[in-house]
């Protein structure tokens, strides 16, 4: 190289880093909205005269909506800005949480969670694809961390705090709180810098996503990890009961909640310190099985013990979700909307099916205590096909690469 010759500078995100903690603020309101309400659920029965197992249906909605309303409506905003998509996605947010707040009756209740589902299903994976479009890819992982952990610190203090706060201010209080909440995300949105990010893709491009095999076998071990997860989370109270004879379910929520937070705020730095997403989505998938199969001796044994599995549990269930949109985001760089999208549905899908699936089982006549078995055997599932079926498109793609 003559002396004349400069190598070019490195890629710097100018500063836009700072804004990533505002889309942070968005998903901490989803967090809050989207797992609040499993603790509402007395509250709402009671207020509305309606039976425990008719509230419960308002998370499933809340959830379906998420994983398949989203995208839907996210088509109609497929030419706009990522900032201008982000912040309709918010008001509509928003809107849901009061209209469920002002809810006089069951049917209004639903369409009510619906709508904030929708939002939130097409706020949380254009905030993801933001977040990595604002900093550099070596930072990748933190952005996406960052992201990921107002989800999950949004979780923790959500179920806990809206059950303390609701013997106080009644559950219609506490939904005006998240709607504030909103507002507050809505105002912060507003400050973002023009960001060159991809909008929310038309539903057919995000179909044709699937087509790559890569894509597909990572979207399918997401669903299959919110089926465990959901379908263990939504009955931990009555695998409490049944394990450890304890009615108390609010230390649980914390365990589960805090190792969340680690997990998910850690998680970025060893992705992007590795630089081996497929590794860590591996080792974290061991770490949920092992988590899960433990939990019911430890709860049997004693209440105090299951702290640990499920602090463990907790800390990679929320962390899994990084690499893997790390994966998807390295398998699809000219469509990372798309597949982040995909992603996101696929778990909030997962959540949806989890939870009917639980009932389903505990209908049958399972034992609430041996649950863990039967979500620990599914992300058995979800690492077979992991070690499997994507790591097959992962070599052939860098075979590709290789020869080309």
């Amino acid at each position: 190289m003559s002396a004349t010759q400069t190598t070019a500078p490195p890629r710097t995100d100018d500063g836009r880093g700072r804004f990533i903690p505002l889309l942070a603020l968005g998903t901490f309101a989803l967090g809050v909205d989207a797992y609040v309400m499993a603790g509402l659920l007395p509250h709402v029965s009671e207020d509305l005269s309606i039976s425990a197992s008719s509230a419960g249906q308002m998370v499933t909605v809340f959830t379906l909506c998420y994983a398949l309303g989203g995208p839907v409506f996210a088509t109609l905003l497929a030419k706009r800005s990522a900032k201008v998509v982000l912040g309709v996605a918010l008001v509509v947010f928003t809107i849901g949480n009061a209209l469920t707040a002002l809810a006089p009756t069951l049917p209004v209740l639903l369409i009510a969670r619906a709508v904030a589902g929708i939002g939130a299903g097409v706020y949380s994976p254009i905030a993801a694809a933001t977040a990595a479009g604002l900093t550099t890819p070596e930072r990748r992982g933190r952005a996406l961390a960052t992201v990921m952990g107002g989800l999950s610190i949004g979780t923790v203090i959500g179920v806990p705090v809206g059950m303390l706060l609701a013997s106080h201010i009644g559950w219609r209080g506490t939904l005006w709180l998240i709607t504030a909440l909103g507002v507050v995300a809505l105002i912060g949105i507003v400050r973002l810098p023009k960001i060159e990010v991809s909008p929310p893709p038309p539903l057919g491009r995000r179909v044709r996503a699937l087509a790559s095999g890569r894509v597909a076998g990572i979207v399918s071990v997401s669903l299959l990890g919110g089926i465990a997860s959901l379908g263990l989370y939504t009955y931990l109270a009555e695998f409490l009961l049944d394990a450890a004879h304890t009615h108390e379910t609010v230390w649980a929520m914390w365990a589960w909640g805090a190792g969340g937070i680690i997990g998910s705020l850690l998680i970025g730095r060893i992705v992007d310190r590795t630089k081996r997403p497929f590794a860590a989505v591996t080792w974290i998938l061991v770490l949920i099985v092992a988590s899960q199969f433990a939990l019911p001796a430890a709860a049997h044994a004693a209440a105090a013990l299951a702290v640990v599995p499920l602090l463990i549990w907790g800390a990679a269930g929320w962390a899994v979700q990084v690499p893997q949109q790390h994966q998807l985001i390295a398998a699809q760089p000219e469509q990372a909307t798309v597949a982040v999208s995909l992603n996101s549905s696929a778990v909030y899908l997962g959540s949806g099916i989890g939870s009917a699936l639980g009932g389903l089982v505990l209908g049958l006549g399972a034992a609430p205590g041996a649950l863990p078995y039967y979500t620990g055997a599914l992300t058995v599932i979800a690492l077979v096909l992991h070690l499997t079926v994507v790591r097959g498109a992962v070599r052939r793609g860098e075979n590709a690469a290789t020869t080309a």
